[in-house]
């Protein structure tokens, strides 16, 4: 990582009290420690208002905006939020950009999202396959609004010659994760099902779908570090996968968790709930070749790290 891009600036990190934005954060503050770091805390700005994106402007006075923050979920809050997460989402992403072009802002960096990619990809998912088809449908609203902030980078590139880079993780997992079961995603809604069934006795637990999908997973310290690197080297609208390359079915990754966890009972699957895309897996060349970054954490390590520190801290987050 390049200290020196990170001196004497100040960084506006949105969404970082969160997950993801957490992770970043500290990774800045280690590595870069003369940099201003800026998190524009919901109960201060309302990201979707223009006068709060504007006050948050003026108030930091940043050079460099990292937006991590978005309104999201699993397969079930996708389905029951679909407007919600394709106003919140769209609109956050396009005034702060506008906002940020506005005060001369020197980089813009976007969190994109592999809800994305058509539903049927070809895997792996290349970024040049972005735009050949229609996101699967319970992630299409937040897909969607959150692929148009790639044609506003482009957009304002070529008009304003304004810096925004694009990137899109895949699935993340790890320490501080969602760990509620109405709006997580698969790993840590399983992490507590698995540990609260093998508490309680309980001889079973239940998945929604089929099992039968696959997924890859990022480890969320790796994502951390790629958004960096990405932000310190990449100067092109081009949209970067970040994932770590791997393919697993949702039943081996649930009945490896289950093993992870010393749950012994049975696994139900509930096939009236969706199963989501049926295959994820990416290309991530072009974030080895634009700027130097692969994933470096093994899944079962990071799981281990994601179960411990879930165990560690449940009672303060359940």
């Amino acid at each position: 990582m390049n200290e020196e891009f990170w001196n004497g600036r100040t960084v506006m990190v949105t969404g970082g009290a969160g997950f993801l934005g957490s992770h970043l954060v500290e990774q800045l503050e280690g590595h870069a420690p003369n940099a201003q770091i800026f998190i524009p805390r919901s109960s201060e700005y309302d990201l979707r208002e223009e006068a709060d994106i504007r006050r948050a402007f003026t108030d930091s006075g940043s050079d460099i905006v990292i937006h991590l923050a978005a309104s999201v979920g699993g397969i079930g809050a996708n389905r029951d939020n679909p407007g919600r997460y394709f106003y919140d989402n769209a609109v956050m992403g396009i005034e702060l950009m506008e906002m940020a072009r506005q005060f001369d802002v020197d980089k813009f960096t976007i969190l994109g999202t592999i809800c994305s990619y058509p539903k049927h990809t070809p895997v792996p998912f290349k970024e040049k396959n972005l735009f050949d088809g229609y996101p699967e449908e319970t992630n299409a609203p937040y897909g969607i609004a959150k692929k148009a902030l790639l044609t506003q980078s482009r957009a304002y590139r070529k008009q304003y010659d304004f810096n925004s880079i694009y990137l899109m993780p895949v699935n993340l997992y790890g320490p501080r994760d969602d760990f509620d079961l109405e709006t997580s995603h698969v790993i840590p809604a399983i992490i507590r099902k698995c540990i609260e069934a093998r508490e309680s006795g309980e001889g079973s637990i239940t998945a929604w779908g089929t099992g039968e999908p696959t997924r890859e997973f990022l480890y969320v310290k790796d994502a951390a570090e790629g958004i960096i690197k990405g932000t310190e080297r990449l100067n092109e609208s081009t949209p970067i996968n970040l994932g770590s390359g791997m393919e697993i079915s949702i039943k081996e990754l649930i009945n490896l968790i289950a093993d992870l966890t010393d749950f012994d009972g049975e696994i139900h699957w509930d096939t009236s709930k969706p199963d989501g895309q049926p295959r994820r897996r990416l290309d991530t060349s072009r974030a080895k070749e634009k700027f130097d970054w692969g994933a470096s954490t093994e899944f079962k390590e990071g799981l281990r790290e994601t179960i411990e520190w879930y165990e560690s801290h449940r009672d303060e987050i359940v």
